[in-house]
């Protein structure tokens, strides 16, 4: 009897162990997907400021060639 109950015991901590892991690995997984949308809004960022760049040369070319 008191084997089974020892038994039994084990069985639990072994559940638990394997429920503590399987949410490590959800936060895991969590954390890399806020890295990847970190990592979007970056190249966004990006985006957006080789865009601000070239309008700014298309500008100082027009004023160029209004001037001419």
């Amino acid at each position: 009897r008191e084997r089974e109950r020892e038994r039994e015991r084990e069985r639990e901590r072994e559940r638990e162990r394997e429920r503590e892991e399987r949410e490590r690995e959800r936060e895991r997984e969590r954390e890399r997907e806020r890295e990847r949308e970190n990592e979007r809004e970056r190249e966004r960022e990006r985006e957006r400021e080789r865009e601000r760049e070239r309008e700014s040369v298309c500008v100082c070319l027009t004023n160029v060639l209004v001037v001419r």
